[in-house]
């Protein structure tokens, strides 16, 4: 009898969770497609807190190439490719480029925790509320999204990227902008 009242507690834990996801995707404007499914829309933006103890969002970079990155410090993928994300960064600043961490769910205490420990300076907003991971559809984490200068979707991408992916998904972008 046992164990079949633990298989009737898995069931009722996967009904659970097939629930909260339904209602954490419901009302969102895109798709379970992913970030890809944003491609070619203005790019939606929140006014979060920032690191640096001011509000910020994606539009202050409106006019710059963005790479928007989604992370949390209990994600290992996240922790892999920020070092990479760190590298981009340094390399295209002078370029326009920014690379935008956006931390989901964690307080700022941790993030900014998380960032130093690994020598991360580009600019981190902390969206407690998850907002950009509802509307940018995010599968999981990391999930990162490239932005044009005019503010438009160019691509997204779920699961952590090597540096050439990176530069890959921005060099055609700093070619339009002669």
């Amino acid at each position: 009898m046992r164990v079949r009242t633990n298989w009737l507690y898995w069931i009722a834990g996967l009904v659970i969770v097939a629930l909260v996801v339904a209602v954490y995707f419901r009302g969102s404007n895109t798709d379970l497609a992913g970030p890809s499914s944003l491609a070619g829309r203005q790019a939606p933006s929140f006014a979060v807190d920032s690191l640096t103890g001011s509000t910020s969002s994606l539009q202050a970079y409106r006019g710059k190439v963005v790479v928007m990155n989604l992370w949390a410090s209990w994600c290992p993928p996240c922790r892999a490719e920020m070092p990479d994300l760190q590298r981009l960064y340094a390399s295209y600043a002078a370029r326009n480029v920014v690379v935008l961490g956006v931390d989901e769910g964690e307080s700022a205490q941790r993030a900014s925790a998380f960032a130093q420990s690994l020598g991360i300076h580009y600019p981190i907003l902390v969206d407690q509320q998850q907002q950009y991971g509802r509307v940018y559809a995010a599968l999981g984490l990391p999930t990162t999204i490239i932005v044009d200068q005019q503010g438009t979707v160019v691509r997204g991408f779920d699961g952590p990227l090597a540096y050439q992916q990176m530069e890959g998904a921005i060099t055609p972008l700093l070619a339009k902008r002669s």
